[in-house]
């Protein structure tokens, strides 16, 4: 179906009054299509084309969360998940250096502190093709981005993230995530949070987004940054810091295997932080732990 039949098929359904405005052509990711209908209305609608299954993934997320004031409102879902339409956020995808405390502080109290508790039936990680546990989601997300990293970083630091995410605890209970709640997906206006978009929704530990969010952008990744919106996150069921310190190494891990496929210019800032959490996971790990 191309975007002219889709056009079609809303006004049809009284999704949009008319068709007189071409749509404009997106950029989006590697798979989905995306464009910008500008409506008489003066309120723009996004058309997302992708595979049914990550098509219908989306729109749950969107219905589960309608009321966060972060994320587009899902307008229409086409009944085989062909495509969605949601609402238009207004802004830019250009990050304002020097702002991150303010962004995470905005993410938290705007979208992670309102999670939801899910059923892990289904299983656990990405929602449209599920893992048996947390722990195995982790591992395989370890292992593929284990090949990436390769020689950048050295054994002693690929068996370090091995280990840490064999002996992580299994999470008891589960939440729906935005899976991909990194910078690349916020919109700002003015230096300010205004909205995340594109989920590939995940189901876990919420403190996996906000660790995604802090490690996707090389800047602030010190101790002092993550502690001031630690506090602030509705969700610390460890009873030991060294337990959070260790899930933000595996999530820098993880970000600097993105990275080096995304981001090569990142790299030298992602591997002097590596050095520095390392250092403090280890740390922890021989004194038993550090204060709070």
């Amino acid at each position: 179906m191309n975007i002219e039949q889709i056009m079609q098929e809303l006004v049809d359904r009284k999704v949009l009054n008319s068709i007189a405005i071409p749509a404009k052509a997106l950029s989006g990711g590697t798979v989905s299509k995306l464009y910008l209908l500008e409506r008489t209305d003066g309120n723009p609608y996004v058309v997302k084309m992708n595979e049914p299954r990550v098509v219908k993934s989306e729109s749950v997320f969107l219905k589960h969360y309608q009321s966060s004031n972060l994320l587009p409102k899902l307008i229409f879902l086409e009944s085989s998940n062909t495509y969605l339409v949601y609402s238009f956020i207004t802004g830019s995808t250009d990050y304002p250096d020097g702002n991150k405390r303010e962004i995470l502080q905005t993410l938290i109290h705007g979208l992670i502190n309102d999670y939801k508790q899910v059923s892990t039936k289904q299983g656990w990680g990405w929602a449209d093709q599920p893992s048996k546990s947390w722990r195995d989601f982790l591992e395989e997300e370890r292992s593929e981005k284990s090949k990436m990293i390769g020689i950048h970083l050295g054994d002693e630091d690929h068996k370090l993230i091995y280990h840490l995410v064999q002996s992580m605890e299994e999470e008891r209970e589960a939440f729906l995530l935005h899976g991909d709640c990194g910078v690349h997906n916020f919109i700002f206006e003015g230096g300010r949070l205004q909205g995340v978009i594109d989920p590939t929704p995940v189901i876990g530990d919420p403190l996996y987004d906000v660790i995604y969010a802090f490690c996707s952008s090389p800047d602030e990744l010190t101790i002092e940054t993550f502690h001031s919106i630690l506090d602030q996150i509705r969700f610390k069921r460890e009873t030991s810091v060294t337990t959070i310190y260790e899930k933000v190494l595996i999530g820098l891990y993880l970000r600097i295997g993105t990275a080096i496929k995304h981001h090569p210019s990142d790299l030298d800032s992602y591997l002097v932080s590596w050095q520095y959490w390392r250092e403090i996971v280890l740390q922890c790990r021989n004194k038993g732990g550090l204060e709070s």
